[in-house]
């Protein structure tokens, strides 16, 4: 992809939407040096210098970059399924600036010098920035802690068993107690894999109807039920520091998980939670005749479950809105429902398919923003995800009314398997700047 070639760049004539007081004025940003120098209506063709590279927005949005916490990218062991280069490429047109990259690769990112090839990798190839995501246990199988402090030295930003979950309880506490005393993130992917094995979507009539096993809501329910006591005990040595474990849980799908979440955050337990986009815009009987682009983990619930999600998700409840970019091959997706892999690719379409829930009046533009913006990195710890005057220069603009068609061969990601093919959308990404470079989307 290619970036402007002068170091300075000012987005003028926009719209720009502040995630953390949901304010919306109209001006520029002017970035130097990869950071923001002014913003406002100050911010003119005029006052931003011959030599800066000028983007007349025409009324557009400008907010920050988006902020993932949840992709695959393919490397190392996966480069036919993706790439550092063509995951960045998708973000960008995207709109995602900062991607948190799963450690469930082959090998998995479980020790330091796996860390270091990613961030190489990735300083190399990728034209956003990748963060690494690294192992909780090694191998990722849950029966040995990986090596915490090392990992985060090593660069690591939070701690994930990647798709599964953490099934030894004993386990999962040391994990936590190790995590608590580094300072790290540990996001926990929750589902009691032993009611959950034999399922390939939810659990209920239309599963039924398709002769199809599902997963019970309970799955997720009684797993981070059980997270949450974990966390509590992280609190009750009397030698440890006065905060317990910071957990965030990757994907809550029920309205079991929404009422346990809350509970913690009003325990005042440091406990956050995403959800996908997928399972805040489709729902189960969008698998129709046995779509496999619509097979994912965990799976697509009810229309009463998406919802609660989306209420959830608006009230705050739900604190971030992730892509689950999870790109597949076609012979993984070309086969019978039940024998098909799990994922779909979704950071091209994260913000144009969330416009929708803003179409619909479910959730403000703000808050929708916020949720893949400003809230992801407080979470993550990362300056991104604000516009203000010496904040990182990581930056869209978008229209969010142009309509498209989603076109799964024009899409950028190596893997094809959107949900979203064919379906309308609205919301056009025109530009995307990183550390104050302006790339092409």
């Amino acid at each position: 992809m290619s970036e402007a070639a002068n170091s300075a760049a000012a987005f003028i004539n926009a719209r720009l939407l502040n995630p953390e007081t949901g304010r919306i004025e109209n001006g520029g940003v002017f970035a130097d040096d990869g950071v923001i120098v002014e913003l406002g209506a100050k911010v003119t063709r005029a006052n931003v210098g011959s030599r800066t590279t000028i983007i007349d927005c025409g009324g557009d949005i400008v907010c920050p970059g988006l902020i993932d916490m949840s992709a695959f990218v393919g490397e190392p062991g996966a480069t036919h399924r993706e790439t550092l280069a063509t995951a960045s490429a998708a973000a960008a047109a995207g709109g995602v600036t900062t991607i948190l990259a799963r450690p469930d690769t082959n090998p998995p990112v479980d020790g330091a010098a796996a860390v270091d090839y990613l961030m190489r990798r990735a300083r190399d190839t990728a034209s956003v920035r990748i963060l690494p995501c690294a192992a909780l246990t090694r191998g990722l199988q849950g029966k040995e802690i990986a090596e915490i402090g090392l990992l985060k030295e090593a660069g690591a930003i939070a701690f994930s068993n990647g798709p599964h979950s953490v099934a030894s309880s004993q386990i999962m506490r040391r994990a936590l107690t190790y995590a608590r005393d580094f300072g790290a993130l540990v996001i926990h992917t929750a589902e009691d894999p032993d009611l959950a094995r034999a399922g390939v979507m939810n659990e209920g009539e239309f599963a039924s109807r398709l002769g199809l096993p599902g997963v019970p809501a309970e799955a997720e329910a009684i797993m981070l039920g059980r997270d949450m006591r974990l966390v509590a005990l992280t609190f009750g040595d009397a030698s440890a520091p006065p905060h317990g474990a910071r957990y965030h849980s990757a994907l809550v799908t029920t309205r079991f998980s929404i009422d346990i979440i809350r509970r913690a955050k009003e325990a005042g337990l440091p406990v956050t939670c995403g959800t996908s986009i997928n399972h805040v815009t489709l729902n189960e009987t969008d698998v129709g005749d046995y779509r496999t682009f619509l097979k994912i983990a965990p799976p697509l619930r009810a229309e009463d479950e998406r919802l609660a999600l989306v209420e959830a998700l608006a009230s705050g409840v739900i604190d971030v809105l992730v892509s689950d970019h999870n790109p597949q091959d076609v012979e993984a997706k070309r086969v019978p429902f039940s024998e098909a892999e799990y994922g779909a690719v979704g950071l091209e379409t994260m913000l144009a398919a969330g416009l929708r829930l803003v179409n619909a009046e479910k959730i403000s533009l703000h808050r929708l923003i916020n949720a893949m913006t400003l809230r992801p990195a407080e979470i993550l710890g990362l300056p991104q995800g604000r516009l203000a005057k010496g904040a990182p220069a990581d930056l869209i603009r978008f229209d969010p009314d142009e309509p498209f068609v989603v076109d799964s061969a024009k899409l950028r990601s190596r893997s094809k398997n959107t949900p979203f093919d064919d379906a309308r959308l609205e919301g056009v990404v025109k530009a995307t700047m990183v550390a104050g470079r302006v790339l092409a989307v």
